[in-house]
């Protein structure tokens, strides 16, 4: 497995937690405190350093020292290595569901239309 496989799981992971989900998104809006990111949930500050700890392990945050604080920052870039491999797998299937509709355009060529109302003749009898 590459590096950027290992990432990639590692990020998956760690936003498998709806409470890291959270304060990823809470971050999109700014950079925030332990304490702060802390303030909504009814955990111990060390539960919350250990989710950080996992965000930060898969890249996903930094901290930085900022004078007293020491702020918790969202590394967006992450992001575009997340897309890049959802976009490769949505392109595939977006060909594949493009290949089975001119298949089904050409299949619906040959048949002919049922009369409304009319039920489908029974199987195996002859058209």
């Amino acid at each position: 497995m590459g590096a950027a496989a290992d990432q990639l799981s590692r990020v998956f992971s760690a936003l498998a937690d709806p409470t890291r989900r959270d304060m990823v998104a809470r971050l999109t809006l700014a950079d925030a405190t332990v304490n702060e990111l802390a303030e909504p949930y009814d955990v111990s500050l060390q539960a919350v350093s250990k989710h950080l700890r996992v965000l930060e392990d898969a890249g996903l945050v930094s901290r930085r020292r900022d004078a007293q604080r020491r702020p918790v920052h969202l590394e967006a870039e992450v992001f575009d290595l997340m897309t890049k491999w959802i976009e490769r797998y949505r392109r595939q299937a977006e060909e594949r569901y493009r290949r089975l509709d001119d298949l089904l355009r050409t299949l619906s060529d040959d048949i002919e239309p049922m009369p409304p109302g009319q039920p489908p003749p029974p199987k195996g009898a002859p058209s």
